[in-house]
C-alpha cells in the first residue's frame, strides 16, 4: 500500500479533497492543485462553492486569476 500511495503522488494522479475552504483550507486547496494534483474543495457554505467555481476569490491573498486559472486546466473545483 505504501509503494501505491508514493506512486500516486510521484505521478500526480493521487486525487486531494480538501474539507473547508476558509483562510486555511483555499490556499492548501491552490497549493495542491498548483503542484499538479487534481483537488476538490469542499465546503458547507453554497455561496463560497458557487462563488470559487466561477473563479471569484473571497480571500484578499488569493487571486481571482490564481483560481480561474486552475479551474481552467481542470485541476481545482468546488462542492458542498
Amino acid at each position: 500500500m505504501h509503494h501505491q500511495l508514493q506512486e500516486k503522488i510521484s505521478t500526480r494522479s493521487l486525487r486531494v479533497a480538501v474539507i473547508g475552504l476558509g483562510y486555511v483550507g483555499l490556499p492548501l486547496a491552490i497549493t495542491f492543485a498548483e503542484a499538479g494534483f487534481q483537488v476538490t474543495g469542499i465546503d458547507v457554505d453554497q455561496q463560497k462553492v458557487d462563488q470559487a467555481n466561477r473563479g471569484e476569490s473571497y480571500i484578499p491573498d488569493i487571486a481571482s486569476k490564481t483560481l480561474q486559472t486552475l479551474i481552467d486546466t481542470k485541476l481545482l473545483h468546488f462542492t458542498t
